[in-house]
């Protein structure tokens, strides 16, 4: 594989070709330090500080037994002892608020080749269904997919010149219920003409 046909792959290449056939879709160039976010280890789980007080952690069964867990601390005058406060992207977060209202509120995320999929798990409801900047960051922090897509992305071309490209995007794709994983396929064409198919859901067989 080639590092030019890698990046033909990325949705920001081929969509606006497509674009008339395919979901709707808004893409963002994301920020570097929203990128160092997503690939550094900060030790505690944060999520970026949300403008718009926005929650993006599934809600939990209360539980009062459950309290037993939980200890509060005594602030000590060694300051080192607590993290960081989390990020705050407010400038991204207000844009992707703007998009997600823009696709009728809800939406699902990808950067540059790959969506969250292995982290729908994490969510409220258990789909890459978003509707807010704290979901998504929430997806997309928690994937090993997207950290692939940030750290190798190009580990496998015989030409490999480059660790990562110089930028990277965020796309928002118009959540649509009414899609079943079961009718959703891979095609593949050469020279204009189909040559072949596949379920594109690969955790189950239909």
């Amino acid at each position: 594989m080639k590092l030019e046909e890698v990046n033909c792959c990325q949705i920001q290449e081929w969509y606006p070709n497509f674009k008339s056939v395919s979901i709707k879709t808004v893409i963002h160039e994301l920020q570097e330090s929203f990128i160092q976010y997503l690939v550094e280890d900060f030790g505690a789980f944060l999520l970026p500080t949300s403008v718009s007080n926005e929650n993006g952690m599934p809600n939990r069964i209360h539980k009062p037994e459950d309290e037993e867990d939980y200890q509060v601390l005594e602030r000590s005058e060694d300051e080192s002892e607590y993290p960081s406060p989390p990020p705050s992207f407010q400038e991204l977060e207000l844009k992707l608020k703007e998009s997600i209202e823009s696709l009728g509120g809800t939406v699902f995320p990808k950067l540059n080749w790959s969506s969250p999929k292995d982290t729908a798990w994490i969510s409220s409801t258990g789909t890459l269904k978003c509707t807010s900047f704290s979901e998504i960051s929430l997806l997309l922090k928690s994937s090993d997919s997207v950290i692939h897509d940030l750290r190798h992305p190009y580990d496998s071309c015989s030409d490999k010149t480059l660790s990562r490209p110089p930028h990277f995007y965020l796309a928002l794709r118009k959540w649509y219920p009414s899609l079943r994983p079961e009718m959703e396929f891979h095609c593949f064409f050469l020279c204009s003409l189909l040559v072949g198919i596949s379920q594109r859901e690969v955790t189950a067989f239909y």
